[in-house]
């Protein structure tokens, strides 16, 4: 039994990008991911992301939560929370359930809140064509 339990594809360990790495590809996790370096490329997690302030994106993010304290320079698609800090700054689109920015934070771009991002591909039904 102890067997099956390791095996599980679960990540409850956090990953970590320290300040210095970059890294230019996609990063896929299934767990919470911290990033202090820089990423050129798509970042799909199941848990949550944490842009430190130091920390550079430029690409998409998909994710349940997040929370920004550095950049991101491109779109973020957060299925619950997405906390903005003071010293973030994203150029790009946002798509997120909720929203929580604090004074000084600088944000260019659209952002669509609430659950009508769940499923594209099903019209809202008020709608005719």
């Amino acid at each position: 039994m102890a067997m099956a339990k390791s095996i599980e594809p679960e990540n409850k360990l956090p990953n970590m990008i320290g300040q210095g790495t970059k890294i230019v590809g996609d990063v896929e996790t299934n767990g919470d991911i911290r990033i202090d370096g820089q990423i050129e490329g798509n970042i799909n997690s199941k848990g949550k992301v944490v842009i430190g302030s130091n920390g550079l994106i430029k690409g998409e993010v998909f994710c349940s939560n997040a929370e920004l304290a550095g950049s991101l320079n491109g779109k973020i698609n957060v299925s619950e929370l997405l906390s903005l800090k003071a010293s973030s700054k994203i150029n790009g689109d946002i798509k997120t359930g909720k929203l929580n920015i604090e004074p000084g934070a600088i944000f260019t771009g659209t952002c669509n809140m609430g659950n009508q991002g769940s499923s594209p591909q099903t019209p809202p039904k008020d709608i005719k064509k």
